[in-house]
């Protein structure tokens, strides 16, 4: 039998060979743990190795989280529902799990501006990213640039098919700015590239009602909204914004009392 030494470097040998240099670190720490409760071999392997897929789980969540472009981070359990009584919090811990995207459903966030739209677009984002799949985030206004360099660089369907290869891409602020024809069709083939083959996170400000003069034309509005609400959740938020709760103002100009997913 080898010495505990010998062992030991072997143990590093393999976990180095392996690229899974933690395993050596938790094969030490759990050893005496291990021999103490009388773990059989494969216990204490099982536990080594699940100290490794945590690990690698965690760092991986991270680079995705990172590589997502979120301009801020934001966790689902930061929201303030006391904010948004009508929205329910078994809804968002579904949505949570990641299950749309299994699924290739989507997710429209609606309300006015303040009410928490990007912040749970950015925490649905977040949790996507530990449960494994890979997200972009960007504004509208960005996507649409993005698409229309592609465009001009001939390479918009290679562009459209490396997008499907992400699990979930956030689309923020859809009808802060109108679009003109040529890049409201650019969204509308976005859109469709995804239909049933990957998940979209919109939110906007407006009731699905005003899309059409958002994007130029209401056919053109009417189809992506088409595709979009087919398979998704639509979850509209009301009030005041929650970034004037301590200011003495009412409310926004663009805040409307029609405000809903008609």
């Amino acid at each position: 039998m080898a010495a505990p030494t010998d062992t030991a470097k072997q143990i590093e040998y393999y976990a180095n060979a392996l690229k899974a240099p933690r395993i050596r670190d938790s094969a030490a720490r759990l050893a005496d743990q291990a021999r103490d409760a009388g773990w059989t071999h494969e216990e204490y392997l099982a536990a080594v190795l699940s100290r490794e897929v945590a690990s690698r789980e965690s760092s991986g969540a991270e680079i995705r989280i990172r590589a997502a472009g979120f301009p801020a981070r934001k966790a689902i359990e930061e929201f303030n529902f006391d904010h948004q009584p009508a929205l329910k919090r078994d809804t968002i811990a579904h949505l949570g799990t990641g299950q749309f995207i299994t699924k290739a459903q989507n997710v429209v966030l609606l309300g006015p501006p303040g009410t928490g739209k990007t912040h749970l677009s950015i925490g649905l984002g977040i949790a996507a990213a530990h449960h494994g799949h890979r997200v972009l985030f960007a504004t509208a206004v960005d996507w649409v640039t993005r698409l229309q360099t592609a465009h001009q660089h001939g390479r918009l369907a290679a562009e459209l098919a490396k997008l499907r290869r992400y699990g979930l891409l956030i689309v923020d602020e859809v009808g802060y700015i109108p679009f003109e024809q040529d890049a409201a069709n650019l969204f509308f083939q976005l859109v469709s590239s995804r239909y049933e083959h990957a998940s979209l996170i919109l939110t906007s400000n407006l009731p699905f009602s005003r899309w059409g003069d958002v994007f130029s034309d209401h056919v053109v509005a009417a189809a992506m909204i088409d595709r979009i609400v087919h398979h998704a959740d639509v979850l509209t938020l009301k009030g005041n914004s929650y970034r004037l709760r301590n200011t003495e103002i009412d409310t926004l100009p663009s805040m409307r009392t029609d405000n809903t997913a008609d």
